[in-house]
């Protein structure tokens, strides 16, 4: 087990609020290294549609966790978990102060916390009857189905999400057991200073509808296309992901590409709302801060002060 002396900061908050930017600035600052909890970030090729930090922006500070692994290599929390455990301990090692920062909640709340992950086994067989009941009844059918059996596991599962859906309702009805209970915390490594970032609401919609018109400018189709020219099955889990879902919609011409930005952005809007149930505004671990001209230097005396008393 790491040190419980590790001191680590943990900035999260929902999709399109800057926390990339705001993170460099942070760590750059504060001799500090970036661990990356965005789950979208992983693979490669995967860079318009996930707004990847740009190389120019993780050549200013070291990221990792970013561009580990080829689309058809889907991690699982557990794995993440053990290797961002191993990167923050050698960060803290090195003498650097280690970062994580994402807004995937559960894989953030899986290293802070400690989660004891349990080790059950994919059963292909009960997969595939799920999937073909999913085709039957529909990605909300089924996703009605998961809110019955386990709500809480609902309330931060995307309805149009139906791998998540049926990988929750296989371990249900593998264990006899909740998905959303089968998460039990241990005793974490980590000194943990948690920092929110936030912006209105509707300041934030329009970030979002502005980032996503800039991908479709910088070549998402293209992006999209290329991944599968390069064989990757728009069935895989990680081209479930909201953009790459609709893109390929298009590419099949399913639907229009003034279809795939509407339904990308609504989708996108939906997220967010999803991601305030892992960071919720009045969770008394989380300091909030909304994003404006002086949250970088705001930010930057709260951890100082705080790595202050750490040392202490």
């Amino acid at each position: 087990m790491l040190s419980p002396e590790i001191p680590l900061i943990v900035i999260v908050g929902p999709t399109a609020v800057g926390k990339t930017e705001i993170a460099i600035q942070l760590a750059a600052r504060l001799n500090g290294e970036i661990v990356s909890a965005d789950s979208r970030l992983f693979y490669r090729g995967m860079d318009i549609g996930t707004a990847k930090p740009t190389p120019a922006e993780r050549a200013r500070v070291p990221h990792h966790l970013i561009d580990v692994a080829e689309p058809d290599d889907v991690w699982s929390l557990a794995r993440f978990q053990k290797e961002a455990n191993r990167l923050i301990g050698d960060i803290h090692a090195r003498g650097w102060l280690p970062f994580l920062v994402g807004g995937t909640g559960q894989y953030v709340r899986a290293v802070i916390e400690a989660w004891d992950i349990p080790p059950t086994q994919p059963d292909s067989r009960l997969r595939e009857a799920l999937e073909k009941w999913g085709d039957r009844v529909g990605p909300l059918g089924l996703h009605a189905r998961l809110a019955v059996l386990d709500p809480q596991a609902a309330a931060i599962i995307e309805p149009q999400n139906v791998r998540r859906t049926v990988r929750a309702l296989e371990v249900i009805l593998s264990t006899g057991r909740r998905f959303s209970t089968q998460r039990a915390k241990g005793l974490s490594p980590y000194q943990t200073l948690m920092l929110g970032l936030d912006r209105p609401r509707p300041e934030l919609y329009a970030r979002i509808d502005a980032r996503i018109e800039a991908m479709f400018a910088a070549g998402f189709v293209g992006e999209v296309r290329r991944l599968l020219d390069l064989g990757f099955s728009p069935e895989l889990p990680t081209l479930s992901a909201i953009g790459y879902q609709q893109v390929a919609a298009h590419l099949r011409g399913d639907i229009t590409l003034e279809e795939a930005v509407v339904q990308m952005k609504r989708l996108t809007r939906q997220f967010v709302r999803r991601q305030a149930n892992w960071f919720k505004p009045d969770n008394p671990e989380i300091h909030w801060f909304t994003v404006g001209p002086q949250t970088t230097n705001a930010m930057a005396a709260a951890i100082n002060e705080w790595l202050s008393a750490h040392q202490n």
